[in-house]
C-alpha cells in the first residue's frame, strides 16, 4: 500500500500495490505550510513510512498526549474549558522519514518532531491547513485508515496538488507545459503537438505550491496514456507517479480494462514500476525513440 499526501489540496489518498485507490480522505496539514526544520511548525515534505501505530481499539474521541490515552473524551464542552490545547484524538500513525537531510536526521528529523496522521475534534475544519504540523483528519477517517494500512507503509508527502478536467478547462495551463518540454527540450515540432485527440481526453494537470502548472497527462477515450509532461525542476519529486496514478484511476472509473501508451525508451522503466509491459519493436516517434506498452487494470 501506498498513502499519497497532497499539501496544496489539502487530501490524502491511499493506492493498493497496483496502483488502485482504496480511499480519498480530507485533511488539514500545517497552518504554517510545508517545511523540514525543528520547531517551524510546518508539514515535512518527502518521502516517509509509518513507523508506529498507536490507539488500536481506542475509544472515538479518546484524547492523547505523548502518545498515550489521558483516559479523557473529547466533547465540545472540554475543548471549551481548554481553547489553546492541540487535541490528538482517537489514534495516531507516528511518520518517520526516510530521506536523510531532508527529513531524517539532524534538525529536520520527522520522527523526532513528532509528526503523526491523528484523528481532530469535530469541530476542526478539514480541507484547509490549520495544525501545528501533524496531519489532521477526521475521526472515523482515521480509524479506516489506521485498520487499512500495515506497519512500514510508504507515505509521500506532496508540496504540489493534481486536477482533472477537459481541454478546455486545463488547456491553457496545460499546453505551456508540454511546449516547454517536448518541443523547447526534445525538439517535437510544434504542429506535432497539438491533435485532434486534446478535446477528446480527459486531461491531468499538477500545480505547485503557487499554482504554477508543473506536469501535465491525458487519457484518451480508448484508454491511450500521452502527452506525460513535467517540468525539469519538478523531475525527481512524484509528480509523474502522482500524475499517472490519477489517470490510471480515471480510467478505472471509466470501466476501462485495458491500458496502453507509447513511452519514449528512456522513460520505459518508468512505466515498468506501473505494471505496464512492452510489446513490439523499438519505433521512432518525431524523431525520438519509443516502445509501445499496455496493463491491464483491474477493478
Amino acid at each position: 500500500m501506498r498513502i499519497w499526501i497532497s499539501i496544496q489540496s489539502q487530501l490524502l489518498e491511499l493506492y493498493d500495490n497496483n496502483f488502485i485507490m482504496l480511499r480519498r480522505y480530507a485533511i488539514s496539514t500545517a497552518a504554517n505550510g510545508a517545511g523540514e526544520l525543528n520547531g517551524s511548525f510546518r508539514t515535512p515534505r518527502g518521502h516517509h513510512i509509518v513507523r508506529a501505530k498507536i490507539g488500536a481499539g481506542a475509544p472515538d474521541n479518546a484524547v492523547f498526549v505523548r502518545r498515550r490515552p489521558t483516559g479523557e473524551i473529547w466533547t465540545p464542552e472540554l475543548g471549551a474549558e481548554n481553547p489553546g490545547r492541540d487535541w490528538i484524538l482517537t489514534r495516531i500513525l507516528w511518520l518517520s522519514g526516510c530521506q536523510p537531510g531532508l527529513n531524517r536526521l539532524g534538525q529536520v528529523d520527522t520522527m523526532r518532531r513528532y509528526i503523526y496522521l491523528h484523528g481532530s475534534p469535530d469541530n476542526v475544519e478539514m480541507g484547509r491547513p490549520g495544525s501545528i504540523g501533524c496531519i489532521r483528519m477526521r475521526n472515523r477517517d482515521i480509524v479506516e485508515l489506521f485498520d487499512l494500512v500495515p506497519r512500514y507503509t510508504r507515505v509521500d508527502i506532496a508540496d504540489f496538488g493534481i486536477e482533472e478536467g477537459d481541454w478546455t478547462h486545463l488547456g491553457p495551463s496545460a499546453g505551456p507545459v508540454r511546449e516547454t518540454v517536448f518541443v523547447d527540450e526534445q525538439g517535437v515540432p510544434a504542429e506535432m503537438e497539438y491533435d485532434r485527440w486534446d478535446p477528446a481526453s480527459l486531461h491531468v494537470l499538477a500545480r505547485g505550491p503557487t499554482g504554477a502548472p508543473i506536469g501535465t497527462g491525458r487519457l484518451l477515450p480508448d484508454g491511450h496514456i500521452g502527452r506525460m509532461a513535467v517540468l525539469r525542476e519538478w523531475r525527481g519529486k512524484g509528480v509523474g507517479t502522482a500524475l499517472l496514478s490519477h489517470l490510471m484511476e480515471a480510467a478505472r472509473q471509466r470501466g476501462m480494462g485495458r491500458l496502453a501508451l507509447n513511452a519514449q525508451t528512456s522513460a520505459a522503466d518508468f512505466y515498468r514500476r506501473f505494471d505496464f509491459v512492452p510489446e513490439g519493436k523499438e519505433f521512432t516517434e518525431a524523431g525520438i525513440p519509443h516502445i509501445r506498452m499496455s496493463r491491464t487494470l483491474t477493478s
